[in-house]
């Protein structure tokens, strides 16, 4: 029986020593999950001292690139805002990994369907803005083609995201 592949991903916003400290418990804790659940760790995938906010960050990009080769079945990260603490951004970074066949599984987050709705109510907003953006932009870059998203590579799309991501 082949073992499932698991690629890890863990991220801190600052560069501090207490936080390099979280970088670690948060790796153990994935490594923990893996081997607790058979899986064969292929890569692990840091961004220290990067918000969540952006995507241009060289361990999420990094990931995601592994991911488009099919280079791993399973991405562990401790929770949601690890990947990215848009909303919009994470719904499309999950829905990117889905394509290439790759599960994502955040073993540090409770299942709580309250704050779920809460969430995703409070986010609706955001993601529809953020699709009629990139779907609007593309249109008006190459209105001889009416280029969708869905046509467009890996990087054209984590280029165009990153170059209208929103600072709060």
């Amino acid at each position: 029986m082949q073992r499932i592949r698991a690629a890890l991903y863990a991220r801190v916003a600052c560069k501090t020593p207490q936080t390099k400290h979280a970088m670690l418990s948060q790796l153990e804790a994935l490594r923990d999950h893996a081997s607790i659940s058979g899986m064969k760790i292929i890569e692990e995938f840091t961004d220290e001292g990067y918000s969540g906010l952006p995507l241009d960050r060289p361990g999420l990009d990094r990931m995601r690139d592994l991911a488009e080769q099919r280079g791993f079945d399973v991405l562990l990260a401790c929770g949601p805002d690890r990947l990215s603490r848009n909303f919009a951004q994470l719904v499309l970074i999950l829905e990117e990994l889905e394509r290439y066949g790759v599960r994502t599984i955040f073993p540090n987050t409770v299942d709580d369907p309250i704050s779920k709705v809460r969430e995703i109510t409070g986010a609706a907003a955001e993601f529809t803005q953020a699709q009629l953006t990139v779907r609007g932009s593309f249109s008006a870059r190459t209105p001889e083609t009416n280029l969708s998203a869905d046509a467009l590579s890996v990087s054209e799309q984590r280029d165009f995201l990153s170059s209208t991501r929103e600072v709060r």
